[in-house]
């Protein structure tokens, strides 16, 4: 049985850049990409080669959502080049300012746009803010079940089975399509590199862009005045660091003098 999959990617800054790089506007409480390296959320990755695997051994469909700003293509290109069927940008001011709740009530939209969906796929987590929210308001926008912290997904006879983490190891869940999950990493589900000539073909395609007035959205749950948490302040954390060097004559009196270095600074 072939399955539609729809997986939802966010671009962010590189989380792998330097510290140093990193620029802020204080006033709007947000990163400024001006420059910056932007990549696919590294979970989302994870999510979009599940997927890809998925439709590889069962066949169906890949479709990558985005909602973001207009350079988030280069993201769904991106997507493209891995090797999804179709990519769609979710993109107008009026979904900037959206939180979580705003942000899956677009993307619910976004899905029903699309017409049938047997599976939504989402990073367990963003790789910028590091929330862990919107796959399960993203169910709870469609009204179907959500798995959370899955590794891998197989078909059997029309159903979907999830391998999930769990605290004590792993656990395997059977559900029934329409359902979303959301993805962790491990060994099975690390993303692929693309080909050049995909890579190419990819950069040659048009993103479609959905804006609000192409999506059934309800404008009181969107923009700044719709969020439900406010972030107080965003700053880069400065941290002081400094080697002390313990000297001695031998081991045992360095060790002596270390361990009374480590009580004066109350550490032991």
């Amino acid at each position: 049985m072939p399955f539609n999959i729809v997986v939802c990617i966010k671009q962010i800054i590189d989380p792998e850049m330097p510290a140093t790089q990193f620029k802020l506007d204080k006033a709007a409480k947000r990163q400024l990409r001006d420059g910056a390296n932007l990549v696919i959320s590294a979970y989302d990755q994870n999510a979009l080669e599940v997927a890809l695997q998925l439709k590889e051994k069962a066949g169906g469909k890949v479709t990558a959502l985005s909602l973001g700003e207009a350079g988030a293509s280069s993201a769904l290109k991106s997507a493209l080049g891995m090797g999804a069927d179709e990519a769609i940008l979710l993109s107008d001011p009026a979904f900037l300012e959206c939180d979580q709740f705003g942000v899956a009530h677009v993307l619910a939209a976004g899905i029903r746009k699309l017409g049938g969906y047997d599976l939504v796929l989402c990073g367990c987590v963003s790789g910028d803010w590091g929330d862990r929210m919107v796959g399960s308001l993203l169910a709870e926008e469609l009204g179907i079940g959500c798995a959370t912290f899955a590794t891998r997904i197989e078909a059997v006879d029309g159903a979907l089975i999830l391998r999930r983490v769990v605290e004590n190891g792993v656990e395997r869940l059977e559900g029934k399509p329409p359902l979303v999950a959301t993805i962790v990493s491990d060994e099975t589900n690390t993303p692929r590199y693309p080909k050049l000539r995909d890579i190419m073909a990819a950069g040659k395609k048009t993103i479609p862009v959905w804006k609000a007035a192409d999506l059934q959205v309800d404008a009181a749950r969107l923009g700044a005045a719709s969020r439900r948490a406010e972030v107080d302040d965003l700053y880069i954390p400065v941290r002081d660091s400094k080697c002390e060097v313990i000297d001695g004559e031998t081991a045992e009196e360095k060790a002596d003098r270390l361990a009374l270095r480590l009580r004066e600074l109350k550490l032991i």
